[in-house]
């Protein structure tokens, strides 16, 4: 393709790059980008605030919150699952009696149509008139008067009969006559893990121990400021968002993969605390940002209206 073979605008083909272009422009089509690695936190940030974690906190999935983030998280969801519970209560209850009054009415409809059948039983008009007393009103309205006819009155007038106690607007769509009502779906009843959606309790979080490089950084907020932070307690590797990393229930520590492979799951022994291990005793933490796909989920998309080529 030459050099300006992009701003072409006379060939027959419709071309990718216009395509794309177009794409962008137009507001159809599915968008994707490619992320690189700043795009996703380090291993050892919180999920919440993205920090460096002071008091840090792993799920049985191995993600690592800080502890006063997710403590704040689990109350925020049960004050937020507790209205919404409230809330379907509510819609629960008036949509039993909203039934229970249509069921009424029904009946009663059906009453008021039984009566009319049995007190006129010939010829029996829509609103439960005999044709002597329809000729009669016929003939009483057929010569000048100024009485107003009843049912005439009730059909147009909107503050007549029940219609009165119903609220009517043409410019609020849920009081319309032919508005549907809204539905609301079940709220969950358990707080969710802000990254996976899975159930997700306190007490099946544990804490976390990391080893710093820097002992002298780590009684500081120096720590902090530093690329490089942790190391594996038992091999002395150093801990970054390209190593694998797992967590030992039993000592509470942060190791690296290789030691978990080579030294722990031959004997199934905790080399710092000599407890026998399990195999859920060992939790491989989620790994951090390094813009490689093998890694990290490297492609965000956007889901818009798609449109069509004939």
């Amino acid at each position: 393709m030459t050099r300006h073979g992009k701003n072409s605008t006379a060939s027959a083909v419709y071309s990718y790059s216009e395509r794309k272009k177009d794409s962008r422009q137009s507001g159809y089509g599915t968008l994707k980008e490619r992320l690189g690695a700043d795009s996703v936190k380090p291993f050892d940030c919180c999920c919440l605030t993205l920090q460096p974690c002071k008091n840090p906190m792993v799920t049985p999935d191995g993600y690592i919150f800080e502890k006063e983030a997710i403590l704040q998280y689990i109350v925020d969801q049960k004050k937020e699952l507790k209205r919404q519970n409230d809330a379907f209560e509510k819609f629960v209850k008036m949509e039993e009696e909203r039934k229970e009054k249509a069921e009424q009415e029904t009946e009663e409809e059906r009453k008021r149509k039984f009566v009319a059948m049995e007190s006129t039983p010939t010829h029996v008009f829509a609103y439960g008139e005999s044709v002597s007393k329809k000729r009669k009103s016929t003939n009483a309205n057929a010569g000048p008067s100024n009485k107003k006819d009843k049912y005439d009155e009730e059909s147009l007038s909107n503050m007549a009969g029940d219609k009165a106690k119903k609220w009517n607007s043409f410019w609020v769509p849920e009081l319309q006559s032919t508005a549907e009502v809204s539905k609301m779906e079940k709220p969950p009843q358990k707080v969710t893990n802000p990254v996976t959606g899975k159930p997700l309790k306190f007490k099946d979080m544990m804490p976390v121990i990391f080893t710093p490089i820097d002992e002298d950084a780590a009684k500081t907020n120096l720590i902090y400021s530093m690329k490089e932070r942790y190391k594996c307690p038992v091999t002395g590797d150093i801990l970054t968002n390209s190593s694998r990393c797992a967590y030992i229930k039993t000592s509470q520590k942060i190791v690296s993969w290789n030691c978990v492979e080579k030294i722990i799951k031959k004997d199934m022994i905790d080399p710092l605390t000599n407890k026998k291990l399990t195999d859920s005793d060992v939790i491989e933490l989620q790994r951090g940002g390094t813009g490689f796909s093998s890694t990290n989920q490297t492609e965000g998309k956007l889901a818009r209206p798609q449109m069509e080529l004939a």
